[in-house]
C-alpha cells in the first residue's frame, strides 16, 4: 500500500503492518527540520555503478562470519531506532543523569531519528532504487528484505543521526558510538539487503540531521547557571544541592515554554488541605505489591515507558515499519521532555516541601530526591507518555492511562510524594500531550475507550 497520507495520520489509524513503498509526495512531520526539502540528497548511482555495488553485496555474503551474522541479526532485532534507545538509555544510566537532563538526552536522539527517516524516506520516493535482490535476483539476502526503495539505507540513516547526537551528549563515549554506527551500516550489507551507497548515503544524510539536532539542543538553555540558593525557611521546600532548579527555562519541543501550563498552587503549609496530606502519607499501608511498584519505577520513570513503547510496536508488527516506529519513539521521548520541563516550572514556582521535610517521622522508601515535592515528576512524566500513546494505539488507552497512574502513584507508595502531587502531575502530563498531539496534528483518544 502506498503511503496516502502523512505518516502521523498513519499513526493515528488502525496501524496495521503497512508496506513501506515510497510515494507520499507530501513533506512528514518532523521536530527540528523545517523543510525535507532543504536537505539534498544526491541521486544513487548509475545502473552501471550499481552493477559493481552488486557484485560488491556478493563479496560480503562471502565474507559472512560467525561475528559478522550475530551483528546482523543484533541489529535487525527491530525496527532501526529499537537498539538505540535501548544504547541511549544505557549511556543515560551510565552517565548517571535524572529528570531533565534524561528527557533532554532521550528526545535528542529520538526527534534526530525520526528526522532523519523522515528524510530519508523523502529521498526513496524520489528515487525509487531497487533492492540488491530485486536488482540482482542471484544475490540471496540473509533476512528478509524490506519493501521499501533501497536507496538510502534507514538503518545508516538511524545509527548516523543517533551516534552523532549521543557523541555530542556524551563526548566521552564518542569513539565507541562511532564504531557502533560503523557496524550498524556494515551489517546491512553483510544481510544482503542495501548496496554499498545506500549505507555511505544514508551516514551523510543521517549525519546532516543531527547537525541540525544538535544546534537546537544547543540553545536549549540547559547550560544556564544557577547562582541561588533554598536555604531551611519554614513552610518552605530546602536543600543545599538543588536538582536542576532552572530546568523550568529549558526550552520545550511542544510547548511555548515550560511555563505554559503551569499549575494552579497547591494547599498552603499548614493548612487543613495540607495536613490531610501529610497524615496520609504517615498513614499509608505498605504491602508488598505497592513495594515492588515503587521500586520498579524508582531507578527511572523513562525506562518503563521505553519497554512499554517496545511491547507495543512489537505486538502490533511496527517493527518493520521505520517511519512509523520512530515517530513513537519521538513523540514519546518529546512528550515526556516537555512535561519534565513544565513539571520542574511548577516545581519551582511554589517550593512544596516534601513530607519528610514536614515530618521527620515519615519513613520513606528510599532517598527522598533533591527537588520539591509538587507535582510528581513520575506522574508528569507518565501522565504525558500515557496520554499520547494512548492516541497513538486508542485499543490500549484504557491499560496505557492505567500505567501512567500506576508511574505517580508509585512516589506516592514510596513517601516521597503527596497524592496531590500526583493527581495534578497527571493532569500536568496529560495537559502537555495535548500540545504535542496538536503539534504532531493527531487527535486526543477519548478518556474512559478502551
Amino acid at each position: 500500500m502506498r503511503h496516502g497520507r502523512l505518516v502521523f495520520s498513519l499513526l493515528a489509524a488502525a496501524l496495521a503492518v503497512r508496506a513501506q513503498t515510497a510515494g507520499d509526495p507530501k513533506p512528514w512531520p518532523t521536530w527540528v527540520i523545517p523543510d525535507v526539502a532543504s536537505i539534498h540528497v544526491p541521486p544513487p548511482p548509475s545502473p552501471q555503478a550499481t552493477r559493481d555495488e552488486a557484485d560488491a553485496v556478493k563479496v560480503f555474503a562471502n565474507l559472512r562470519t560467525d561475528s559478522t551474522t550475530a551483528s546482523v541479526r543484533y541489529w535487525n532485532g527491530g525496527a532501526p531506532p529499537y537498539r538505540w534507545m535501548q544504547i541511549t538509555q544505557q549511556e543515560v544510566s551510565k552517565h548517571n543523569l535524572g529528570g531533565p537532563a534524561a528527557t533532554r538526552a532521550m528526545s535528542l536522539v529520538a526527534v534526530a531519528m525520526n528526522d532523519a527517516t523522515v528524510a530519508a524516506w523523502a529521498a526513496k520516493s524520489q528515487y525509487q532504487r531497487p533492492r540488491p535482490s530485486q536488482f540482482d535476483p542471484t544475490i540471496v539476502p540473509m533476512i528478509d528484505t524490506p519493501r521499501s526503495p533501497s536507496y538510502p539505507s534507514e538503518h545508516a540513516v538511524v545509527a548516523s543521526s543517533a551516534a552523532a547526537v549521543l557523541g555530542y551528549l556524551f563526548p566521552d563515549r564518542k569513539d565507541a558510538i562511532d564504531v557502533m554506527a560503523s557496524n550498524a551500516g556494515l551489517s546491512r550489507l553483510y544481510a544482503g539487503t542495501e548496496f554499498p551507497s545506500d549505507v555511505s548515503e544514508g551516514m551523510m544524510l543521517g549525519g546532516a540531521v543531527a547537525d541540525q539536532v544538535i544546534a537546537w539542543a544547543k540553545r536549549d538553555g540547559s547550560d544556564m547557571a544557577f547562582t541561588g540558593s533554598f536555604p531551611p525557611t519554614p513552610g518552605r521546600w530546602s536543600s543545599t544541592n538543588p536538582s536542576f532548579p532552572l530546568a523550568g527555562m529549558w526550552k520545550t519541543w511542544a510547548l511555548a515554554s515550560g511555563s505554559q501550563v503551569r499549575l494552579p498552587a497547591p494547599p498552603v503549609f499548614g493548612s487543613p488541605e495540607m495536613n490531610a496530606q501529610v497524615q496520609e502519607v504517615k498513614d499509608f499501608e505498605r504491602t508488598t505489591q505497592r513495594n515492588r511498584i515503587a521500586l520498579l519505577w524508582q531507578p527511572s520513570f523513562i525506562d518503563p515507558w521505553v519497554d512499554t513503547v517496545n511491547q507495543t510496536i512489537f505486538e502490533r508488527g511496527l517493527e518493520t515499519n521505520p517511519t512509523l516506529a520512530a515517530a513513537v519513539y519521538a513523540l514519546t521521548m518529546v512528550a515526556q521532555h516537555d512535561a519534565t520541563i513544565a513539571c520542574w516550572d511548577t516545581k519551582y514556582a511554589y517550593l512544596e516541601p516534601r513530607p519528610i521535610q514536614v515530618d521527620a517521622t515519615i519513613q520513606t522508601q528510599f532517598a527522598t530526591p533533591a527537588h520539591p515535592s509538587f507535582p510528581s515528576g513520575h506522574a508528569c512524566a507518565s501522565g504525558a507518555a500515557g496520554d499520547v500513546l494512548a492516541s497513538v494505539f486508542p485499543d490500549a488507552a484504557t491499560d496505557l492511562r492505567a500505567r501512567a497512574s500506576e508511574g505517580g502513584l508509585s512516589t506516592f507508595y514510596a513517601g516521597i510524594h503527596y497524592r496531590n502531587d500526583v493527581d495534578a502531575g497527571l493532569a500536568l502530563g496529560q495537559a502537555v500531550a495535548r500540545k504535542v498531539l496538536d503539534r504532531a496534528h493527531l487527535p486526543q483518544a477519548p478518556v474512559g475507550g478502551k
